[in-house]
């Protein structure tokens, strides 16, 4: 029964349900990513420094659980599975974490307001850690087909980035729902995304139906020798380190956004709109990219991606602040395209570097993989978020002062322009290496299968 699950085209029901949970999983990453340093220095009262400091701290906690959660959910056994209780049971904590940071506690000292961001943080990305590393590490389960894996997430990224968009779009509006009251407001949102959230994940968990373990020995292998075995494949560890690069360089771009909005076009409003514009045409872009994927193969998909994405912050830097917002939203369009090509890719790739190493191991830890997967990538996005905090701080950037310094406008143009750009461009370098392509992957997972 498990090989027919896994070799088998997947009905439409089963990725249809596989693919909910990251509405609400990039609804986090949305409103985390866009959102987090700006509510803590403008609306909290952190500051840029600080709260980029503890973001950091947060994430890095966040990277430590990360393969603490894999290591668990492999050798978990159950009635429901080795992953699906984790969607069941973290469900709930994910929604009321997510409120709690985004109610402000109206702290006054800079020293203890620091530590309350760190902390509600650290809660709030171990809850997300419960739900996320069980439910990705699913894919290289339900199928080992080299095309139905992209398929599969296609419609998983097709949930993400509706669930991008919603997060994109709904912050403001949630929040203008008190006025001018946006600690109420910020609250509010908190409380309906972390809702939607709780919601996508159990739709996933009554959807899908993992393979039966029941019959499998547990793991044996200790914490680390476990993680380390998975630098081992070399294949995982260039998409895994490219992929931390991606991330990296993204979360520069839109921790910045709406900084660059409200104080070089002065107009906040239309980083809802910009966001938008960003996110639609990356969702028409998937299903694009999964048959350029077809065509020409997963890292050429993904070096498409780093190659728009390089040029479109570079455009913006040079152009952005001289040609006005309307020339700004037509390069979100054309960032858009390099976001959607890079939604599918990175994530089909990984389960084939997964599925070579159980071939050529007998050792399934799907778990471990995802848990290093999650925690590289951690790392590098919470060293360019405190450093876009330290970047703020060193031009001068000042919470909600009308007339910023050159020195803080030059700092917002500089995140959001060279320093993206130069990663994505490192990017297209090291992904230029991953090995596996079609034929290379049937020839070793089908050689063992006939074997």
């Amino acid at each position: 029964m498990r090989e027919k699950v896994k070799s088998g085209t997947l009905s439409m029901a089963t990725k249809l349900g596989f693919g909910a949970a990251d509405l609400g999983g990039n609804l986090f990453f949305t409103a985390m990513g866009f959102w987090t340093l700006n509510y803590l220095t403008d609306t909290v009262g952190l500051g840029a420094a600080a709260a980029g400091a503890a973001v950091m701290v947060g994430k890095l906690w966040d990277a430590v659980t990360d393969p603490m959660m894999g290591f668990i959910s492999d050798r978990t056994r159950s009635r429901w599975g080795r992953r699906r209780p984790y969607l069941l049971f973290g469900a709930i904590p994910l929604a009321l974490t997510m409120w709690f940071f985004f109610s402000n506690p109206g702290i006054k000292n800079q020293l203890w307001l620091g530590i309350w961001a760190a902390v509600a943080l650290c809660l709030l990305n171990t809850a997300y850690t419960v739900v996320n590393i069980p439910y990705s590490s699913l894919t290289p389960e339900l199928t080992s087909d080299y095309h139905e894996r992209s398929s599969l997430n296609g419609y998983r990224f097709g949930f993400a980035v509706v669930g991008t968009i919603l997060g994109a779009g709904a912050v403001l509006p949630l929040v203008g729902v008190f006025g001018e009251n946006r600690s109420a407001g910020f609250s509010f949102m908190g409380a309906v995304l972390g809702v939607l959230m709780a919601v996508s994940t159990l739709v996933t968990f009554l959807s899908v139906k993992e393979p039966d373990h029941s019959h499998e020995p547990r793991p044996t292998e200790k914490f680390f020798p476990t993680f380390l075995a998975v630098f081992r494949n070399k294949p995982y560890v260039i998409v895994l380190i490219t992929y931390a690069l991606n991330l990296t360089a993204l979360n520069f771009v839109q921790g910045i956004l709406v900084y660059y909005f409200k104080y070089i076009y002065r107009d906040e409003a239309l980083t809802t709109l910009a966001m938008i514009l960003l996110l639609v045409t990356a969702m028409v872009c998937i299903p694009i990219s999964v048959l350029v994927s077809k065509r020409i193969g997963k890292k050429r998909c993904y070096q498409i991606c780093f190659a728009i994405m390089a040029s479109a912050c570079l455009i913006i830097y040079f152009l952005g602040h001289r040609l006005g917002s309307s020339f700004f939203l037509v390069m979100m369009v054309y960032a858009g395209i390099g976001v959607g090509f890079g939604y599918v890719a990175p994530w089909a790739m990984v389960p084939d570097a997964i599925e070579v190493d159980a071939v050529r191991t007998g050792n399934r830890k799907e778990g471990a993989f995802y848990g290093m997967w999650t925690f590289t990538s951690k790392v590098g996005t919470s060293l360019a978020i405190a450093l876009t905090g330290l970047i703020l701080g060193a031009g001068g950037y000042a919470a909600n002062l009308a007339e910023q310094s050159q020195g803080a406008l030059g700092a917002i143009r500089l995140i959001i322009g060279p320093i993206p750009a130069v990663i994505f461009i490192a990017a297209i370098i090291l992904i230029d290496r991953y090995p596996i392509d079609e034929a290379t992957y049937n020839a070793i997972v089908g050689k063992k299968s006939s074997a």
